[in-house]
């Protein structure tokens, strides 16, 4: 092997070993930068996380549906229920109690009128306030006339408290996959256009008694204090609210 061959190679080797260094230094250095928006900024790793997997929902009629309410409004038993999307009992009752409810004749007889109430709780000790922000999300997607959808579509991918599962890209995700207009979503929710609405609605809650989600109130009485408001207990509160005449 000639000499200008074998310097030719170890030229080449050296290349080679400067690339793989500085690969090894630029994989360090955007490691380094993500941890750093992880201590520093969660709120910024919120909005940069992807949305990965989730799953896509079937959406369910619900009877006269308006808004985050369902039913006529000047019915006689006004049925208000607090959640926190990243309730693990506001899923239960979700899942469990409304579909019952919807079932009934209740809301299609004019007697019950139902509404949802924002309560999200579960962000005072968050700095990514998932919670605020799924909530903020569902009443972009009401503006679309989707609110139970996103809701239930929500409860569906509920995960671990401010886990992730509720990161910016995956409430967009959320919303694209049931048809939504992102442009006009996309708008909204960038602009946490209802947060001061939340939080007003939030506070005004706290003023009612309301301390834990789920809390489901009827004619104002809170039916189940400390315990699961389950199908049987909500009913028997409608039943007995219809025969006192409201």
């Amino acid at each position: 092997m000639t000499t200008n061959k074998r310097e030719a190679i170890k030229a080449q080797r050296t290349r080679k070993k400067r690339q793989r260094r500085m690969n090894t230094l630029i994989g360090a250095g955007v490691f380094i930068i993500i941890v750093i928006i992880v201590l520093i900024s969660p709120t910024i790793y919120n909005q940069l996380k992807p949305a990965g997997n989730f799953i896509h929902i079937t959406p369910v009629a619900r009877p006269l549906v308006n808004g985050n309410s369902i039913g006529d409004p000047n019915a006689k038993v006004k049925v208000l229920v607090f959640e926190d999307y990243q309730c693990p009992y506001c899923k239960d009752y979700t899942q469990q109690v409304e579909p019952q409810l919807d079932a009934s004749t209740y809301i299609t007889s004019g007697q019950v009128y139902y509404k949802f109430m924002q309560f999200p709780f579960l962000d005072e000790n968050s700095a990514t306030k998932e919670s605020h922000q799924a909530s903020n999300a569902s009443m972009c997607a009401l503006e679309q006339r989707r609110f139970w959808d996103y809701h239930d579509m929500l409860f569906a991918n509920q995960g671990a408290e401010n886990s992730g599962s509720f990161n910016n890209k995956r409430l967009q995700a959320f919303a694209d996959a049931l048809g939504l207009d992102m442009t006009k979503f996309n708008q909204c929710f960038s602009q946490n256009k209802y947060s001061a609405q939340i939080e007003t609605d939030y506070q005004e809650s706290i003023s009612m008694g309301v301390t834990r989600t789920p809390t489901v109130l009827v004619n104002g009485k809170n039916i189940a204090p400390g315990v699961f408001p389950s199908w049987d207990i909500l009913k028997a509160a409608i039943d007995a609210a219809l025969a006192s005449g409201g």
